[in-house]
């Protein structure tokens, strides 16, 4: 059956627009795990046909008392009236538009037959995507002897082969990284450099996402990091059967925390979600054993000293208190979901809207390590990933100038009393 939604009333409503701190947050969000094989479905947004004994949705008429209402509304600010009308408005998404209920019996009959086809198609959908997991997987395991080289190189317990030293190189001059009549570079002694130094620091610096994430406190324990691996959930042996996949963050010795490795797991739903895709459920760090004492090693805390003094002694204090602090080891210690929250543990409407803002981060930084930073390290480390990811950037600023444009060339025109009063119709 139609419903009315936000997005359609936007457009029979001009001053509306989609504002993502305009509504309330649902209990709980969908939040779509991308893969390779996704594709991203634009709404469809189709009226229903009319036909002669088909009644059309309608607009109700103002009555006296809403008509004092929209005459004091019409002096708020822009920015009031806007608020207003998303408030009144936000009411009628997901009821009925009258459409469906004014069908002949019949003709009920063959949607919910129509239904009844488009759950089959769902259930086929669903095996689908879980066929897909399992090719995933069946690959990763062919990927593991390439990732197992790579963290030798890394670390230097391993020496490039001749035959990878060719490839490397025309790949380079493929790249651009050699130019014909540039001068050799000289070519420096091996030295007492082992491996690569701060590769997967580099490389998580190199990722515009993940950077923002990582402090300056931070890249002293970074710099230990040797590795990152992906594997996929449930592993074989495992009494949890749910789907998803774990990321484990190698270390070597540091003087921050004893883990020689951080795990992070994503869950992933049973079903799959309306698009088709997997849904993500929830995600699980794991405990990070800080070193030093009082917090001083805890990259996620701070320590604020402050001097107290006493006003009849005349004598001062030093008081210590340890506060949270901006961190990637915040990537270990997830937000939950509102479904998986206790009763003490609920928010209120303000605090809802900043858990969502914080899972989709915290999801959007498991699929880019996922699929992005583990697989294409080494474009990150010398930057050549940042080309694409400039590139795509680069794409949705043309669309936005070509629509302010056209923007512009709509306020430069002049426009007909006529089309102005049909715009004045439009919003009543």
């Amino acid at each position: 059956m139609p419903y009315l939604t936000l997005g359609s009333l936007e457009e029979k409503h001009p001053l509306m627009s989609s504002q993502e701190d305009g509504h309330s947050i649902p209990e709980r969000k969908e939040t779509v795990a991308p893969t390779p094989q996704n594709k991203h479905l634009a709404p469809l947004n189709a009226a229903p046909l009319g036909r002669e004994g088909y009644s059309r949705p309608t607009v109700a008429a103002i009555g006296e008392d809403e008509a004092g209402e929209s005459s004091a509304a019409a002096n708020l600010p822009v920015g009031a009236l806007q608020q207003l009308m998303q408030g009144r408005l936000a009411g009628l998404v997901g009821k009925s538009s009258g459409y469906i209920e004014s069908l002949p019996e019949e003709v009920k009959q063959r949607v919910a037959a129509l239904k009844a086809l488009q759950s089959d198609h769902n259930k086929i959908e669903s095996e689908f995507q879980k066929e897909i997991l399992e090719l995933e997987k069946k690959f990763a395991l062919r990927y593991e002897p390439i990732y197992e080289r790579r963290k030798m190189l890394i670390a230097g317990e391993q020496e490039p082969s001749p035959e990878e030293l060719i490839k490397g190189e025309e790949i380079d001059k493929e790249d651009g990284f050699q130019f014909e009549g540039q001068p050799e570079p000289e070519k420096k002694e091996l030295g007492d450099v082992k491996g690569i130094p701060q590769f997967w620091l580099t490389a998580l610096q190199n990722h515009p996402g993940i950077a923002d994430v990582i402090s300056d406190r931070d890249t002293e324990a970074l710099e230990r990091l040797t590795d990152i691996r992906l594997a996929y959930l449930p592993q074989p042996g495992s009494e949890d059967k749910q789907a998803g996949f774990q990321l484990t963050f190698h270390f070597g010795e540091n003087d921050f925390f004893s883990n020689s490795a951080l795990t992070k797991n994503y869950y992933y739903q049973d079903e799959v979600g309306y698009t088709g895709d997997f849904v993500y459920d929830r995600a699980e760090g794991c405990q990070i054993n800080w070193k030093g004492e009082d917090g001083e090693k805890d990259l996620t805390k701070r320590i604020e000293v402050k001097k107290q003094r006493n006003k009849n002694t005349n004598r001062t204090r030093v008081v210590k208190k340890v506060v949270p602090a901006d961190s990637f080891f915040n990537f270990f210690n997830p937000p939950k979901p509102p479904h998986a929250r206790t009763e003490e543990e609920e928010d209120d409407e303000d605090e809802l809207e900043e858990l969502d803002e914080r899972l989709e981060i915290d999801f959007s930084l498991g699929e880019e390590l996922k699929e992005r930073v583990i697989s294409r390290a080494v474009d990150y480390f010398t930057g050549k990933a940042l080309e694409f990811t400039n590139m795509e950037d680069d794409d949705d600023f043309e669309s936005e100038d070509e629509d302010e444009d056209e923007d512009d060339d709509d306020e430069d025109a002049p426009s007909a009393p006529q089309q102005a009063d049909g715009g004045e119709c439009k919003n009543q």
